[in-house]
């Protein structure tokens, strides 16, 4: 699941919300201006001017919508969906909601597990659905928002706080088997080619 389908624009004389497209529902890759999507990110890469401002509109109680690639969030998100990633107070974000989290200039898009206070600071702990482990803490400055709205092919929703035992068990699946993997994104993509060739 290489490549993306839009590149980042804005529209401002149609005030349309942005639309970023970067890379994975699990670590979003940086994206540069000249090469914006051949590869990984890497310590040398500087930062980009398009998540800087996503992070901007975010802190400013804003809105955007980022095209999401990766396998840390299986099944909950796959490679391709739109997500709309709006600001919210930190006390309005509960254990459960899927979060936007910018940490050394990269975006991760993860389920927070829980809140802690920390010398009467909170921190947030996060972790991908079908990934074995948790993030580091997140601080208040990095919690930028949360996903309230996913779209795929032509289904809209709003993803669940709660994860399945059906969901769990897949995710503990695809987080383990890379075989498995592999098969599951190879039907998604056929899934939604057939969406996108049948009205």
């Amino acid at each position: 699941m290489s490549g993306f389908s839009k590149l980042w624009r804005w529209l401002a004389a149609k005030s349309r919300t942005p639309i970023f497209s970067a890379d994975s529902t699990g670590i979003l890759r940086r994206l540069l201006p000249s090469m914006p999507y051949a590869q990984p990110c890497t310590p040398e890469v500087r930062e980009d001017p398009k998540l800087a401002l996503a992070a901007e509109l975010l802190r400013s109680l804003g809105t955007v919508t980022m095209r999401a690639w990766g396998t840390s969030m299986l099944p909950a998100l796959w490679p391709g969906d739109l997500l709309t990633i709006q600001s919210a107070l930190h006390d309005e974000v509960v254990p459960g909601d899927i979060v936007l989290v910018m940490r050394e200039n990269r975006f991760f898009v993860h389920r927070l597990i829980e809140k802690r206070k920390v010398r009467d600071r909170c921190r947030w702990i996060t972790r991908g659905d079908a990934m074995p482990q948790y993030d580091p803490p997140a601080t208040e400055l990095e919690l930028l928002g949360r996903v309230t709205g996913v779209r795929r092919g032509k289904r809209a929703f709003v993803p669940s706080r709660r994860v399945s035992l059906y969901n769990s068990a897949l995710a503990w699946t695809l987080c383990r088997w890379e075989r498995a993997r592999g098969l599951a994104l190879r039907m998604h993509a056929v899934r939604m080619k057939a969406c996108a060739t049948h009205p």
